[in-house]
């Protein structure tokens, strides 16, 4: 089954930033998500691209996520606007680190107390960047 935009509301205000707990759930979302890119063997190539202490990548994901999903701009706040495609161009993502990207987040996803349909439809959402960081990478730089 395919979410619509719309059908439960997520994507329009901060219905999205809400159903994934605000600030406090996010940071349960990113935690788990990086718990499973240490740990998960398809993940080994991915957690690779990223600093030895992952503390720094947690803060700025959780802020970005906060404001994509219509909370407080965290992220600008703090670290100014970003393009996320281009501030990950310089790795050259592929499809597959892509895959693993989705594969973590889908199992940290999995892990949190969403209503069924927002897990659904923050999982397609998140299949865009993952997706244009791939089509960004192969730019040349």
């Amino acid at each position: 089954m395919i979410v619509r935009l719309n059908e439960y509301g997520y994507g329009q205000g901060d219905a999205s930033y809400k159903a994934a707990g605000e600030i406090e759930g996010i940071t349960r979302l990113v935690d788990a998500f990086y718990h499973f890119m240490d740990t998960l063997p398809e993940a080994a190539k991915l957690r690779s691209m990223h600093a030895q202490s992952l503390a720094e990548s947690r803060k700025k994901l959780a802020y970005f996520l906060s404001g994509w999903l219509g909370g407080p701009r965290l992220y600008a706040q703090h670290f100014g606007s970003i393009n996320i495609p281009g501030a990950h161009r310089h790795l050259a993502a592929t499809p597959e680190d892509a895959d693993a990207w989705m594969l973590c987040m889908a199992k940290a996803v999995d892990l949190q107390p969403y209503e069924p349909s927002f897990k659904q439809y923050l999982l397609q959402q998140l299949r865009v960047p993952a997706d244009r960081i791939v089509e960004a990478g192969r730019k040349p730089l």
